[in-house]
């Protein structure tokens, strides 16, 4: 029972790398970069909660979440909308 409590404060690599919506080999070598704390265990990594809880809220942290990457989607078909024929004309020179 305390081996389970103990594995919930963690999540896999593949569980991160869904929520980031990255690969896991990305995640991977974000760990070895040191950009991602992340405990080894064996021959795999476990990412603290707490870790994630702090990116997902955190804005400022660099990674892109779902709801930030809705935002940039919507920013992007504004800018295309309003100024495509300008950019149609500098993607030409």
């Amino acid at each position: 029972m305390e081996n389970r409590a103990k594995n919930s404060e963690y999540i896999s690599v593949k569980e991160l790398s869904e929520i980031l919506g990255i690969s896991r080999i990305a995640v991977f070598k974000k760990i070895k970069k040191g950009q991602i704390p992340a405990e080894r265990f064996g021959r795999s990594y476990a990412i603290p909660s707490d870790y994630v809880l702090k990116i997902t809220e955190d804005s400022e942290s660099g990674i892109l979440t779902e709801r930030r990457r809705a935002e940039i989607e919507c920013a992007v078909g504004k800018v295309v909308r309003e100024y495509g024929e300008a950019l149609k004309l500098l993607g030409k020179e």
